[in-house]
């Protein structure tokens, strides 16, 4: 069920409040789904049901995107606030150390909370910064393509485009390898999320020199990559192992850069793996 959480943050200009959407099922350990730029929560539909059966899942909506306002003013969209936001946000649901995965931003977003040693264990597919500049621009130019043809399309084109498998395609084919098995009303959907998205542009600027470099230890970690990712390529998953060389590296063959959709039961199984109660970091 959807339902908003407020909190308190600290801004230059003194405590603000703001408030996340989100929706929590399941039960089990607590297992946080964060979702990539200009995405929602709904990006994480195709897996939450086989999830939900051992996990308490929560997904947000990240501040700007879906139905989560902005951050309030004084605050950047850059991985420190953000990081202090998810931080904020676990404590007002009253999740201590959960479980976290994250997918692109998401992954970068989760892979950051571990590092501060707030979660409990971290799973992250196609997670940025692990990018040379080269592909960081590149990715960039297609995430902003995208979002300047979302912009520009009235919601009745987008509906009509997203109808037929080949209209699907042309939507989100830098994204799902496999559009097609996307529905029409999700593709909708998310595209008409992505026009909306506040802080799209904050984001990718505070983005130019993000890069991670800090090994994580004490919790497990799983980085997984889709073999067919036109967005974040795949090498990039070998420099995460070098980075972090006690995680389990994962290969998603055939899937994009937002891999639930294209193999909903590989992923679930790579996210229930990863969020293992009796999991350990790998020796």
């Amino acid at each position: 069920m959807s339902a908003t959480v407020s909190f308190t943050v600290p801004t230059p200009h003194g405590p603000r409040s703001m408030s996340l959407a989100y929706t929590r099922v399941g039960s089990g350990e607590p297992l946080v789904l964060l979702h990539g730029i200009g995405h929602h929560r709904q990006v994480w539909d195709p897996v939450v049901p086989v999830l939900a059966v051992e996990r308490d899942v929560i997904s947000v909506d990240l501040p700007g995107c879906g139905e989560s306002p902005a951050l309030p003013d004084g605050l950047t969209h850059d991985l420190p606030t953000m990081a202090s936001v998810l931080a904020a946000l676990c404590e007002a649901l009253g999740l201590e150390r959960p479980h976290v995965a994250g997918n692109s931003l998401g992954g970068l977003l989760a892979l950051q909370l571990g590092r501060d040693k707030l979660v409990r264990s971290v799973t992250a597919l196609s997670p940025a910064g692990f990018w040379s500049q080269a592909e960081r621009r590149y990715a960039f130019t297609v995430l902003t393509a995208m979002r300047q043809i979302a912009r520009r399309m009235p919601p009745p084109v987008v509906q009509a485009l997203a109808r037929p498998a080949v209209g699907r395609t042309l939507l989100t084919s830098a994204i799902y390898a496999r559009p097609a098995r996307r529905s029409p009303e999700a593709v909708v959907a998310e595209t008409l999320a992505l026009a909306r998205a506040q802080g799209f542009a904050q984001t990718l600027r505070s983005g130019r020199d993000v890069r991670f470099t800090d090994d994580i230890t004490g919790i497990p970690v799983t980085v997984a990559w889709g073999s067919r990712d036109r967005l974040l390529v795949p090498r990039q998953g070998i420099r995460a192992k070098y980075i972090l060389p006690k995680a389990r590296l994962v290969r998603l063959p055939g899937c994009g850069h937002v891999p639930m959709n294209d193999d909903p039961a590989l992923v679930a199984r790579v996210l229930l793996d990863g969020s293992r109660p009796t999991a350990r970091q790998t020796p």
